[in-house]
């Protein structure tokens, strides 16, 4: 049995079943917040009962470390969705200790891409197209600023409002310990 036919032969029991009543709300955040997040297995189940997070309580964005990577990519452009369509009023970017961006040796990642059997030339091809597959793929070396620079990126894009508060925190991976690298309430009280 292929992990495809034991997802759909739980599904069609969690239907039948009407399992997912336990789970109906709307589409609008209860508590009005967006997160971003580190796509980490760690944090699927942890992070959201660590913040007293229910179904429907927060819109909730993963990408790999919880970075912004472009100012008009999708991960902006789902904050910037959930605020101004979805009624989120509130933005928390959160990483987490031991990530497997940190230092993520991009070199390598191509080294297995070329080993899966992607074209050694499709790189140069890329590289004149203006791509910087490096800079596309990298990591961080620290979290905490990692959480930094996208909280400003955030805070500071061009169609964000500067009245709402954008946090910056960092988690514990095995505890869920939150830790809080930037109080966005601070910056909408220096404006």
């Amino acid at each position: 049995m292929t992990i495809l036919s034991e997802i759909i032969s739980y599904n069609k029991e969690f239907v039948n079943e009407k399992k997912y009543e336990e789970y109906a709300t709307t589409k609008f955040p209860d508590k009005k917040i967006v997160i971003l997040t580190c796509m980490d297995t760690r944090l699927t189940e942890l992070l959201p009962k660590a913040m007293n997070l229910r179904n429907g309580d927060a819109k909730i964005i993963k990408s790999a470390g919880a970075i912004v990577t472009h100012p008009f990519g999708s991960v902006m452009r789902s904050i910037l969705i959930a605020l101004y369509e979805l009624q989120a009023d509130e933005v928390y970017i959160i990483g987490h200790h031991d990530c497997g961006m940190n230092s993520i040796d991009t070199k390598q990642i191509i080294g297995k891409m070329v080993d899966r059997g992607v074209d050694k030339n499709l790189f140069k091809t890329l590289q004149y197209s203006g791509i910087d597959m490096e800079d596309w793929l990298r990591g961080f070396n620290d979290v905490t600023e990692s959480v930094k620079s996208s909280v400003d990126q955030v805070r500071n894009h061009p169609l964000m409002d500067c009245k709402v508060p954008v946090h910056g925190l960092v988690a514990h991976p095995d505890t869920g310990l939150l830790d809080i690298i930037i109080n966005g309430y601070d910056a909408i009280d220096e404006n």
